[in-house]
């Protein structure tokens, strides 16, 4: 890739940053072992240098080490992922073979939630509220990018029910939980994201999603 802007990175540094993107993964299997002293921080500093709207700033981190507490979020968690496969219907067996998290073996567990209160910020919120959770989402993907540079796995867990979870949490009304986050050594990066080895769905080319001023008008190449 060649640009000519006077602001880019260094070529290195610009491929460095693609290759995070394009070897991220949703991490479900972890190996044993813990983090190195200041990498937890490092990834929630990435997360915290993530876009928000209006600079709200809507995320909080919460570090689980109680391991009793560790344990009751993964039981609730198993416990969605039954009735999640009920809801299925007739993909439920397909679906139960599927390992959907590693909150038992993975190194760290954070639950990440939105504040309390959060009607108080309108900047850019007035008639797309949603953009609290979308502004959490790029924190979340800061956190991945920076793990998957550093070798570290990470995993998105939403199989919760979020009034249950913010309870044991001890979180206040208002709050959201919106992600059990598993972190922690891995043996291997899958080759490509878990569902689409697993045959559940694959990567939909570009020209399927990309349009030009107007939704059904597919885009010209580019």
């Amino acid at each position: 890739m060649n640009t000519t802007s006077p602001h880019a990175f260094a070529q290195a540094e610009i491929e460095g940053v693609y290759r995070a993107i394009r070897e991220r993964r949703d991490v479900r299997h972890f190996k044993p072992g813990p983090l190195e002293p200041g990498q937890l921080e490092r990834f929630i500093g990435a997360a915290h240098n993530g876009p928000s709207v209006g600079l709200m700033q809507p995320w909080r981190f919460i570090r689980i080490t109680n391991p009793a507490l560790r344990a009751q979020i993964h039981q609730h968690v198993n416990e969605e992922r039954i009735k999640t496969a009920e809801a299925l219907g007739k993909r439920a067996e397909e679906f139960m073979q599927l390992k959907v998290e590693g909150i038992l073996a993975c190194a760290e567990v954070l639950v990440v939630g939105l504040i309390d209160k959060r009607d108080q910020y309108v900047f850019g919120r007035r008639t797309m509220p949603e953009m609290d959770l979308a502004s959490a989402a790029c924190a979340l993907q800061n956190f991945w990018l920076a793990a998957r540079a550093e070798g570290i796995g990470a995993g998105w867990v939403s199989m919760f029910d979020p009034q249950h979870l913010r309870d044991i949490c001890g979180m206040p009304a208002g709050s959201q939980p919106i992600a059990v986050l598993c972190v922690g050594q891995v043996d291997e990066f899958y080759t490509a994201p878990m569902l689409e080895l697993e045959k559940w769905d694959q990567r939909r080319p570009l020209s399927d999603i990309m349009f030009e001023d107007r939704w059904d008008n597919p885009a010209g190449a580019a």
